[in-house]
């Protein structure tokens, strides 16, 4: 990040990390498997025969609870003919029309795939038994602007064992604790493409880290079932919070629009032309031999995708169902957007330096990462890590110009000697040409009229006028090179006779092999760098003076 940052320091005007996207699930683990649900009944004294009628009730006590605040405050409550609809789109549409700004926004419900139980008649012991599996049943999606976090979404399922899932924003979050701060900025979606104080809005984002997670979650699990303590109140039991989801966003805010434009798309050819799979999953933390290969025990898949949408062009980079990406996020007169971002969804990968769970005063050892809310602040720390490597290996891109415009320098027809120049084709007629003047012969010495018919004219004659044709074609193309400025006004001595061979600051000869770079379309990070130089060379870039 540093190194990334320090390239475009005069370009960028300021950096926003932390979370984004949040996703928690609540469950009540010590019903959550078919012995436990057997305590809960037993507890209850509730028969197995009597399952269905139990469970049916208390269904309906849910659901007339969850939806009581929406129909005290008159909020809309909809049923959701399919699961697959975006509810969020929904939400957001009521949330424009009706112009809540605190509170219950609407209650959306639809029928969703789940794990809920049921009563099995086992044939071979002729009796009843309680199973765990897969069903469907009644999910309500509570939306509302949280006092504390902002826009987000709830949503609990309606059947036993009524397992929860929150869905929040970091960046929703940060505005309101940027309003209560009295500090200035502009949202776009879930960016900021402008704040009046780059550094006070990140000390507010960090103190999102120190979150006292269960009691506010919990809050929001009251909401969707305020009877919870009077159904468990012989059972007593509380949720279990674990992040299904997370994303970890890096910000990079441009001061002109201009630059983002002129800058993304070779960053994102960069990424999908030169980042290797040991790089990506470098940026992910995985270790990497001293050779710079993978582990021989690694056994998932790097895959490496690029996709074009509304919003921008987004490029990603995933192992083992963990990514990095890049896109640009937002285009705005007041500031461009360039986000990095990290995504955690299996921990299996990872590790944390902690005690073994349910031993206290154990020692700490670096163990296997949760997915608990009390492993959330290293799952930060990794997430940050990442995004920041990723970033920083765009630091190494050349920005000072692009192929495109050197051929555009190059394509143009030359004045010399008051004669008019054709234009250079340097990857298409005139490929050959640059290939031959670039042997490593004619490195020290130069070249002569005779050395390039050699090349081009492999078989000898003794036909003097053949000899004499072959020549003077020689001689019409040297032109070409003449009148390029590099050679028109840096002192070289007149071609053919001699051809001067400078280096430039890193070494390359200015004249290199430009005829592999074409043939291969430039297939690795050297051939592509040196591919550059020599056409910069040929249009008079300042870079390369001599």
């Amino acid at each position: 990040m540093h190194e990334f940052i320090a390239k475009h320091q005069d370009k960028i005007a300021g950096t926003l990390s932390g979370f984004d996207r949040l996703v928690f699930r609540g469950h009540l683990r010590s019903i959550g498997s078919p012995q436990g649900m057997m305590s809960y009944l037993w507890t209850n004294q509730v028969f197995l025969k009597n399952f269905g009628d139990h469970v049916e009730k208390v269904t309906e006590r849910v659901k007339e609870a969850s939806l009581a605040a929406a129909k005290a405050s008159r909020r809309p409550v909809k049923y959701l003919n399919s699961s697959q609809l975006n509810k969020e789109t929904i939400a957001r549409n009521i949330l424009a029309q009706d112009g809540v700004r605190n509170g219950l926004v609407c209650v959306l419900s639809c029928i969703e795939p789940c794990w809920k139980f049921e009563i099995h008649r086992n044939r071979m012991t002729k009796k009843l038994e309680l199973k765990l599996g897969p069903g469907k049943c009644l999910f309500l999606y509570h939306y509302q602007i949280h006092p504390v976090f902002g826009f987000l979404n709830a949503r609990i399922q309606t059947w036993f064992p009524f397992s929860v899932q929150i869905c929040l924003n970091g960046r929703e979050w940060l505005a309101r604790q940027m309003q209560a701060a009295g500090l200035d900025y502009l949202q776009h979606d879930n960016c900021f493409p402008w704040i009046a104080n780059w550094t006070k809005a990140q000390r507010l984002m960090d103190r999102q880290l120190k979150t006292r997670w269960p009691k506010l979650l919990n809050g929001i699990a009251r909401q969707l079932n305020p009877i919870h303590g009077e159904i468990f109140r012989k059972h007593p039991i509380s949720y279990y919070w674990s992040t299904y989801q997370h994303e970890w966003a890096l910000d990079v805010v441009f001061h002109h629009a201009a630059d983002l434009r002129h800058f993304y798309p070779r960053w994102v050819n960069h990424a999908m032309t030169t980042f290797s799979s040991p790089d990506v999953m470098r940026f992910l933390g995985k270790h990497i031999n001293s050779n710079g290969q993978l582990h021989q025990d690694f056994s998932g898949e790097v895959v490496s995708d690029f996709k074009r949408r509304a919003e921008g062009v987004r490029v990603k980079h995933s192992v083992n169902g963990n990514s990095v990406k890049l896109y640009d996020k937002a285009y705005t007169p007041k500031g461009s957007v360039l986000r990095a971002e990290a995504t955690i969804h299996n921990a299996d990968d990872f590790r944390v330096y902690r005690r073994k769970e349910g031993d206290r005063k154990g020692p700490r050892a670096w163990r296997r990462l949760r997915r608990g809310i009390a492993d959330l602040y290293r799952r930060a720390q990794l997430s940050h890590k990442a995004a920041a490597r990723y970033l920083d290996a765009f630091a190494t891109v050349d920005d000072t110009t692009t192929l495109d415009q050197l051929l555009q320098r190059l394509e143009q027809p030359r004045q010399w000697h008051g004669r008019r120049v054709r234009a250079l084709r340097p990857l298409a007629d005139d490929r050959a040409l640059l290939s031959a003047i670039n042997h490593g012969e004619f490195a020290i010495h130069g070249f002569r009229n005779r050395d390039l018919r050699a090349i081009f004219f492999r078989q000898t004659t003794d036909d003097k006028q053949q000899r004499r044709r072959h020549s003077a074609w020689i001689s019409r193309k040297l032109p070409l090179l003449r009148s390029r400025p590099d050679h028109q006004n840096r002192g070289h001595t007149s071609l053919p006779a001699n051809l001067q061979r400078s280096q430039d600051h890193r070494g390359y000869p200015k004249c290199v092999t430009l005829h592999s770079c074409a043939a291969h379309a430039c297939d690795s990070p050297t051939n592509r760098s040196r591919c550059v130089d020599t056409l910069k060379i040929f249009a008079n870039e300042k870079d390369f003076g001599s």
